[in-house]
């Protein structure tokens, strides 16, 4: 059994920073590319920032140069700082990896997500 746990989330004035933080755990042989996306009331999930074991990384426009996603392969952690926060980047924040248990093929998981809100 694999599970993400996330932390971090919480309520930040316009211009604050919060630091999310997602464990996996379980039964593990290998975490691929990690990431994170968000949900708003009424929109789509998308994704914010994913990161490969490798160390390469991507983000959505929106959040280009405020945002910065990190991990820690030794703790199958992965981050996202958020800097410059604005009411636009409240939503539901969710994990999500692709993870091989061992002896099984890779599957793709996600966290329960943690609620984001930017408010004055």
């Amino acid at each position: 059994q694999v599970q993400l746990v996330e932390s971090g989330g919480g309520l930040v004035q316009p211009g604050g920073s919060l630091r999310l933080s997602c464990a996996a755990s379980g039964s593990i042989f290998s975490v691929y590319t990690m990431g994170w996306y968000r949900q708003a009331p009424g929109k789509q999930r998308e994704l914010v920032a994913a990161t490969t074991s490798g160390g390469s990384t991507n983000y959505a426009d929106s959040v280009k140069g405020r945002f910065t996603i990190s991990r820690d392969n030794a703790k199958n952690t992965v981050y996202l700082q958020m800097n410059s926060l604005t009411p636009e980047d409240t939503a539901v924040y969710y994990c999500n990896a692709d993870i091989k248990p061992p002896g099984m093929g890779t599957w793709n998981y996600w966290g329960q997500g943690t609620q984001v809100t930017v408010s004055s």
